[in-house]
């Protein structure tokens, strides 16, 4: 059981940096999907305005 909690020690900074990466990787792919979503809906109310038909947009 000695051996128990250096082992531990010695991961945690790993395992801890490697759930930082995970939560910014997360947000970004989310942000770019919010992104891609807003932009598809911009250019849907310009090609309206312009009566251009519609194109169809694929909800991932």
């Amino acid at each position: 059981m000695d051996d128990f909690w250096p082992a531990v020690f010695a991961l945690a900074p790993t395992v801890l940096i490697g759930l930082v990466f995970w939560f910014i990787m997360r947000a970004l792919i989310r942000s770019d999907k919010s992104e891609r979503k807003a932009l598809a809906k911009i250019e849907a109310e310009e090609r309206a305005k312009l009566g251009l038909p519609l194109e169809k947009v694929t909800a991932e």
